[in-house]
């Protein structure tokens, strides 16, 4: 009983945890922008920031354990690298040269859907209404704030299509985190990640080769980006992102995924300017009204 009590005081934390991660995230779209300006391709851009964060992590390691206990629970962490790192960033970012932003904003965003929906059929966890309806009315104000205005709608198959397979990625990913946590500690699945990542997106590289020079990794306008792309965004968030994922569940903690956009829109605004129309902030007073309906009925029903 002492445990239980002790747990539940945690949780809020541990929501705040989550919504700090997902707004790191959500500035990430920006950097990465940047930095494509800057003439990075985006395979570069993650080889970059997934090397830095995979070195961060070893160095934080207290014993170098290379491998997982058995060969099964190896496969399942390669595969966590594939979905939740090399497949999902290919697919999401080859997706905007075929599609609009807002629609892959948009399509990425129902993440959470999909997390819930795979976890009532592979856990038979039961879903209340408030977590879907509370889902769903944040999923309408992801609509209202990747369009800010502008209702333009261009249908791409192959562009959708990436986009949905990103966010099933994504989805497939927070399940394989919620099966390795209770057998792993943290540092040693989020470094695996970081490897498989790494080692999986090599091929990429056969079909385009590495062409940003090397020697302006030191010029600042780049450097500053990578930083805080490798060292905060990803070794940091991740690693703290499996750690919310076991203690608030995957699919109260894969919610927090709507409020993505929200800091995507208020970070360019101030970074690059991008202007903020009424459209955009009633989506964000639907996503911040459909996440908290979705937690606060969770919670309710805890008690």
């Amino acid at each position: 009983m002492r445990s239980r009590i002790i747990v539940h005081k945690n949780l809020p934390a541990f929501h705040v945890l989550a919504i700090v991660i997902v707004g790191i995230w959500g500035l990430t779209f920006i950097s990465t922008k940047l930095l494509i300006g800057q003439g990075m391709t985006p395979e570069e851009i993650f080889v970059l920031r997934f090397a830095m964060a995979y070195a961060g992590m070893w160095f934080l390691s207290k014993r170098h354990k290379l491998w997982a206990d058995n060969g099964r629970d190896e496969l399942w962490l390669v595969l966590g690298g594939v979905t939740g790192g090399s497949f999902y960033f290919l697919t999401e970012n080859t997706a905007l040269e075929y599609t609009l932003a807002t629609n892959v904003s948009f399509l990425v965003c129902t993440t959470p859907l999909l997390t819930t929906l795979l976890s009532l059929a592979l856990y038979r966890e039961k879903a209340t209404r408030g977590l879907l309806g509370g889902s769903l009315v944040a999923l309408a104000g992801v609509a209202l704030v990747v369009c800010n205005g502008h209702f333009v709608l261009r249908l791409s198959p192959m562009g959708d299509l990436l986009s949905l397979l990103a966010s099933l990625s994504w989805a497939v990913y927070s399940l394989i985190m919620r099966r390795m946590a209770d057998r792993y500690d943290v540092v040693f699945i989020t470094r695996k990640i970081f490897f498989y990542g790494l080692l999986t997106i090599l091929p990429a590289f056969a079909v385009r080769p590495w062409q940003f020079d090397v020697s302006r990794l030191l010029d600042m306008s780049v450097l500053c980006h990578l930083l805080f792309l490798g060292v905060l965004a990803s070794l940091g968030c991740f690693a703290v992102w499996n750690v919310v994922l076991k203690r608030l569940g995957t699919v109260r903690a894969s919610n927090y995924i709507y409020l993505n956009p929200v800091f995507t829109l208020i970070g360019s605004a101030i970074v690059l300017g991008e202007r903020l129309t009424p459209m955009a902030w009633a989506g964000v007073a639907l996503i911040l009204g459909g996440v908290y309906w979705a937690g606060k009925r969770k919670e309710d029903e805890a008690h």
